[in-house]
């Protein structure tokens, strides 16, 4: 893909916003899970930040209240807790309904398959319109084909009645064209972050080298492959550390890829950050930063966030990717499961075959023009004007 433009398709399908905010603004409610933060979070908590800009005051309910209440940056946004006992806990669009009326909303935005069979129901009760965001392929979200397959069919009920679908990337928008989703219902709104207001210079790294790594780690997220490549690099010589920013989702995928760290013996070479608030800092600390995933992204926000920073990214070739980087320009890209491949991709940087700053200079442009925060508001923003004919 070109880097002087994004395709001419997400032009055609999200109708830009008016930047002038109107003195009152209209009112949405994003109905979100909350009991993580990882890169769908980031995307509804930096909406409700950005959309005031375009005339859209944001408010959240929890289906699943957890994390996102603690960890969210947009904390002048309303927040409401309807907690779900189950996925079939279908009452509670009445309650979500209710809430609908009180608060006058005129959007109901949903995240999850889960919401979205709230959402679909509230807007059924209310006549309030409503949206639905794919951030990933439901039918590749994890390693358990059984949960895939009734999130799936979930995600296929709910959206029938929904106004339109907000999808991050163009493999998810033709994703959901494969299942029958019509174009006059697909918006793309690629994701964003913020610009940083002064990116650090930074110098060529020497000597040793800090891989990074920022995930929910989970068997998707491809950590396993990252360690077998950092192995092979090993035994190449180069010198490298890795530094693993972000928590488990389970006890016991933690305790199995910790035995792996123990066989292929980087125990003394990976530091463990767990969770945190400040992944920016994180990404100043790192000299590389590595996205192994092997499947079921939509547009990772961990790439825009690495880009903005400042720091080269390689990552693998999976939904939304290559839409963000071109492979040796404004970044790397590897072949997805195959730690031979990525540790030759990560080594043709160390070794100074791919330009590190050329790398890092095209990247911040690239952010800076197609993928910050602002823009992704303003699509989505533009997204709610065309439903409610503003």
């Amino acid at each position: 893909m070109s880097q002087a433009a994004i395709p001419t398709e997400v032009t055609q399908l999200v109708t830009p916003a008016k930047t002038d905010v109107p003195v009152k603004l209209a009112k949405v409610v994003h109905v979100i899970n909350g009991e993580h933060y990882s890169g769908a979070e980031r995307v509804q908590d930096l909406l409700g930040k950005c959309l005031p800009q375009f005339g859209y005051e944001a408010s959240f309910v929890c289906v699943k209240p957890g994390k996102f209440a603690e960890a969210r940056a947009a904390d002048q946004c309303p927040i409401f807790d309807l907690p779900m006992r189950h996925r079939f806990d279908l009452w509670q669009a009445k309650n979500l309904a209710d809430r609908v009326k009180e608060e006058q909303f005129s959007v109901i935005h949903a995240h999850t398959p889960r919401t979205a069979m709230l959402a679909m129901g509230a807007s059924y009760l209310t006549g309030v319109p409503f949206v639905y965001h794919v951030h990933s392929p439901t039918s590749r979200d994890s390693t358990r084909p059984w949960q895939n397959w009734v999130n799936q069919k979930i995600e296929q009920t709910a959206i029938a009645k929904a106004s339109q679908l907000v999808c991050v990337s163009n493999s998810l928008a033709g994703h959901m064209r494969s299942l029958g989703v019509g174009d006059n219902r697909l918006s793309i709104v690629h994701n964003g972050v913020p610009q940083w207001t002064e990116v650090p210079e930074r110098e060529l790294p020497s000597g040793t080298w800090t891989l990074g790594t920022v995930a929910l780690f989970r068997p998707r997220k491809g950590l396993e492959v990252l360690l077998d490549a950092m192995a092979d690099l090993q035994e190449r010589g180069h010198l490298i550390r890795l530094r693993a920013v972000g928590p488990f989702e389970t006890p016991e995928y933690e305790a199995t890829i910790l035995e792996r760290v123990r066989q292929l013996k980087l125990e003394d070479a990976i530091d463990w950050v767990g969770f945190t608030r400040d992944v920016n800092a994180q990404f100043s600390q790192m000299d590389l930063f590595v996205l192994p995933s092997l499947f079921g992204e939509g547009l990772p926000m961990v790439v825009l966030e690495s880009m903005a920073a400042g720091t080269p990214v390689v990552a693998t070739d999976v939904e939304g990717v290559t839409e963000a980087i071109t492979d040796g320009q404004s970044g790397i890209i590897a072949k997805p499961n195959d730690a031979q491949h990525l540790a030759q991709r990560i080594e043709a940087v160390l070794t100074g075959r791919e330009d590190w700053r050329q790398i890092r200079t095209t990247a911040l442009a690239r952010h800076a023009e197609y993928f910050s925060d602002v823009a992704m508001a303003r699509g989505v923003a533009g997204v709610y004007d065309q439903i409610l004919d503003k």
